[in-house]
C-alpha cells in the first residue's frame, strides 16, 4: 500500500501538470468572460467600458441567432443520425472475415485523419463543384442536370461532409464493441434457430447500447464546435441557411470586429455544450450501471 510520503510526493510530481492544464482552461475562459461584459469592438480601440449584459441582449437578439440554433441542432442531428447508423452497418461489415480484411479497415478508418479543412475543400472543388466536379461530370454523362450542391442544398451538404469525417470513428468504437461479444450467445441463438435480424434486435444492439452512447456523446461535443468545414464550402451561407452558433460568433467577433458580442456568444456555446454533456453524461452513467 502507499504511504502517506508517496501520495504527497506523486501529488507534488503531477502538480506543475496539473497548474499548467488549470491555466490553459481558466485563462482563456476568464478572458472570454471578462470581454463579454465590456463594449469591446477593434474599430474603436482604446474604448472598452463595461455594459453589464448588453453584449448577450444584442447576441440574442441578432435576426441570425434563432437560425444558428436551428442550424446547430440539425447539424448535429443529422450527422449523429447518420454516424451513428452507418457506423454499426460498417462495424457488422467489417467484423465479418473477408479478403484483404486489415486494409479495408485501415480504408475505411482513414478519413477521421483528414484535416477538416482539407476534406471541405476537396469535396467541394473535386466531387460537388458543379461543373468540375466528379458528381457533376456524371451527371450530366447520364443526362441529368448537374446539381449544385452548396446552393441547392447547403446544409446537406455540410452533414454529408461532416459525416464523412466521423463515420470512421463511430465505425472504429462499434466495432471494438462488437467484437468483445461473446460468441457463445450468438451461436446458441443461430443453433436454437434464431434469425439474424432477431440476433441483432435482441443481442448484438444491446451488447452496442454503451458504445452508442458514448459516440453520441463524444461526437455532440465535437459537433457543436463544427466551423472549418463551413468557412472553406459555404462560408455560412446561401444568407444564413448553414451558419451554426459556432460561425455566428466568428462573424461577430472576426467579421464584425465585436470582441464583445463574438465572447457574449462563446460563453453562451460553452453553457450550452456544458448542459448537453451533463444530460449526455448522466445517460452514460444509467446505461453503465445497467
Amino acid at each position: 500500500m502507499a504511504t502517506k510520503a508517496s501520495r504527497n510526493s506523486a501529488r507534488l510530481m503531477i502538480s506543475p501538470a496539473v497548474i499548467l492544464l488549470l491555466g490553459w482552461m481558466i485563462i482563456p475562459l476568464g478572458m472570454t468572460l471578462y470581454f463579454s461584459f465590456l463594449r469591446y469592438n477593434l474599430l474603436q480601440p482604446g474604448s472598452a467600458p463595461f455594459v453589464g449584459w448588453e453584449n448577450y441582449y444584442w447576441f440574442f437578439t441578432d435576426p441570425s441567432f434563432s437560425a444558428a440554433m436551428w442550424n446547430t441542432l440539425v447539424l448535429v442531428g443529422g450527422v449523429l443520425t447518420i454516424t451513428t447508423i452507418g457506423g454499426i452497418c460498417f462495424a457488422l461489415l467489417l467484423d465479418r472475415p473477408m479478403f484483404g480484411q486489415g486494409i479495408i479497415r485501415i480504408m475505411v478508418i482513414a478519413p477521421f485523419f483528414v484535416m477538416p479543412t482539407v476534406s471541405g475543400l476537396v469535396w467541394k472543388n473535386m466531387f460537388m463543384n458543379p461543373v468540375n466536379g466528379i458528381f457533376g461530370k456524371i451527371a450530366s454523362s447520364l443526362g441529368f442536370q448537374p446539381i449544385d450542391f452548396f446552393g441547392q442544398i447547403p446544409m446537406a451538404s455540410i452533414i454529408f461532409i461532416v459525416s464523412w469525417m466521423w463515420l470512421p470513428f463511430a465505425t472504429l468504437i462499434l466495432l471494438t464493441a462488437l467484437q468483445s461479444l461473446d460468441q457463445e450467445q450468438l451461436e446458441a441463438a443461430e443453433m436454437d434457430g434464431a434469425r439474424w435480424t432477431s440476433r441483432f434486435w435482441y443481442i448484438m444492439l444491446p451488447h452496442l447500447a454503451r458504445a452508442i452512447t458514448v459516440v453520441i456523446l463524444i461526437q455532440t461535443i465535437f459537433l457543436l464546435s463544427i466551423f472549418a468545414e463551413i468557412l472553406v464550402t459555404t462560408n455560412g451561407g446561401p444568407g444564413v441557411a448553414t451558419t451554426n452558433l459556432t460561425y455566428l460568433i466568428y462573424v461577430s467577433s472576426l467579421l464584425q470586429f465585436d470582441v464583445g458580442i463574438g465572447s457574449a456568444g462563446g460563453v453562451v456555446a460553452i453553457i450550452l455544450a456544458n448542459i448537453v454533456a451533463f444530460f449526455l453524461m448522466r445517460m452514460i452513467g444509467k446505461n453503465l450501471d445497467a
